[in-house]
């Protein structure tokens, strides 16, 4: 039986962030009920309303996507990182452990976040502009950003702005827009590569 749960980016609830800079609405975690110090993947909704430093995370790789606002600026201390967010569904990656102030390009911004435990598990981010085959995964995200998706030439229909995530239940979509503007996000979340 395919573990398999909608939501809708409306009625998540959201939790304020500990320096109070923003909100966090949290999409989906591994295992159920892991905390941000033991999850194995994360997927979330951020706002960022105030500039400040990103929370480190040790041993996780992070994915970042802009849904909505004028967008942020990511740069490390250490120079390595220096990127400016503001290009809405473009996501960008890099890792959790460094050390990331952020600098916002105007008013509040939204975005859409994938973190996962370097070792465990690998996310594969991309927005979806057109119909598309997704290769089956152990785990994933869908959520559409913009306009209405038909999935798997079913009735099942995803709405701008709902979603669905899937845990254990490795499962293929075909996707079909119901707009030329729609955009859908699809993170595959697969155990990572055993090391050599």
């Amino acid at each position: 039986m395919m573990a398999l749960h909608r939501f809708s980016r409306a009625t998540l609830p959201a939790t304020p962030w500990k320096n109070g800079g923003g909100t966090t609405q949290e999409i989906a975690c591994w295992p159920a009920g892991a905390g941000l110090s033991d999850f194995g993947w994360r997927v979330s909704i951020a706002t960022i309303a105030a500039a400040g430093p990103f929370s480190v995370f040790a041993g996780v790789d992070r994915s970042i996507t802009l849904l909505d606002g004028e967008g942020v600026r990511l740069h490390s201390r250490d120079g390595r990182i220096d990127h400016r967010l503001d290009v809405p569904h473009r996501p960008f990656a890099f890792p959790g452990d460094a050390e990331i102030d952020c600098t916002l390009q105007g008013g509040a911004s939204s975005d859409f976040n994938v973190m996962t435990r370097r070792g465990q598990w690998r996310a594969e981010v991309q927005v979806l502009d057109g119909a598309a085959e997704i290769a089956p995964a152990s785990h994933g995200v869908l959520l559409a950003l913009r306009g209405d998706w038909r999935l798997d030439g079913e009735g099942q229909v995803c709405r701008e702005g709902e979603g669905l995530y899937l845990t254990e239940a490795p499962h293929a979509w075909q996707t079909v827009p119901t707009s030329p503007d729609a955009r859908l996000a699809v993170v595959r979340i697969l155990p990572a590569d055993p090391r050599p």
